[in-house]
């Protein structure tokens, strides 16, 4: 006859372990990646981070560091964030999501909570459009059920066939639950070049006017950005209903880069390379970019984003 002490033992020591492993306990959490669903935020981290390796980004830091510091501090938040990031290419908006990714759940875009989209590789097809709202949306939904937390980014929105995007509308609006599932804690990043042109434009008429780049606002760029991108055709989010309807809670301006912020990217490329910095070859490396206005040459057209190839070139120096 078995023991009913041992028994007893044997089936709660049983019940422990599964309790252990099918939920989010820390010890399963030491051996496979687990949902922070707290969404839990380290602003000090964050802000240090985005402090040394993102450059000439005052506007993009600030707007984001208080947006995500906000959000992780609400217990109950009303809605998911939802971020637009505009710009043009090598300004730093993937940089800066990734780094966001990170901080929410380690592992950043290698995360199954990090879920990246790129309209050219996952929606190509103009006549596919109503395919691919609803496979967004029981992906979505999918996904937030398993970690409320998820964060999804959407590379290329100006390349975006125009109503896709609309898809996800309710899942962004003020609702405590769609069909059982609350998406509040999660978050939402666009990344678009649509509207770069008007940035650039303001950038310069700063500096013409004598005024320091630092001294530009949110103020002085967010209505021009929402209404150019409502109103551009080739933004993805041409008259969308997320625009309409007030869900992008900010609309994040990356500014163009000068000469010397280009020279920052060179810097930190060769640190990460393990190289000693010089100088000439940080000089020689940001010489060889393009700047425009073709008089004044003051920004670089391409950013940092061509740095890594040209420093390729200078590693034998």
């Amino acid at each position: 006859a078995f023991d009913p002490l041992s028994v007893s033992v044997v089936v709660g020591g049983a019940a422990v372990a599964w309790h252990l492993l099918s939920s989010d306990s820390w010890l399963k959490c030491r051996f496979q990646e687990c949902c922070n669903r707290n969404n839990t935020l380290n602003y000090t981290a964050l802000k240090a981070q985005l402090d040394s390796r993102l450059f000439g980004q005052h506007l993009a830091k600030d707007v984001v560091l208080k947006a995500v510091l906000g959000f992780s501090n609400n217990p109950s938040p009303k809605k998911p964030l939802m971020l637009s990031l505009h710009g043009w290419a090598g300004t730093g908006k993937n940089f800066l999501s990734q780094i966001l990714a990170e901080h929410v759940h380690p592992a950043g875009l290698r995360s199954k909570f990090v879920h990246l989209f790129l309209a050219t590789l996952h929606f190509p097809h103009h006549d596919q459009v109503k395919l691919y709202k609803e496979q967004l949306q029981n992906w979505i939904r999918g996904n937030v059920s398993a970690c409320p937390s998820s964060v999804f980014i959407f590379d290329e929105m100006d390349k975006m066939h125009p109503g896709v995007i609309d898809a996800i509308k309710p899942f962004l609006d003020y609702y405590e639950e769609v069909d059982g599932v609350s998406y509040r804690k999660a978050i939402f990043i666009f990344l678009s070049n649509a509207g770069g042109d008007l940035i650039n434009k303001a950038a310069l008429d700063f500096w013409t006017s004598g005024k320091r780049r630092e001294d530009i606002q949110l103020k002085d760029l967010e209505p021009l950005l929402s209404v150019g991108v409502f109103n551009n055709k080739n933004s993805g989010l041409w008259h969308s209903s997320i625009i309409d309807r007030n869900l992008i809670d900010y609309f994040v301006p990356f500014l163009p880069l000068e000469h010397r912020h280009v020279k920052m990217c060179v810097r930190a490329e060769m640190a990460a390379r393990g190289y000693a910095v010089d100088e000439d070859v940080v000089q020689a490396v940001a010489d060889e970019m393009t700047y425009f206005p073709k008089e004044q040459k003051i920004y670089s057209d391409k950013g940092c984003k061509t740095v890594q190839a040209k420093l390729d070139i200078h590693e034998d120096l």
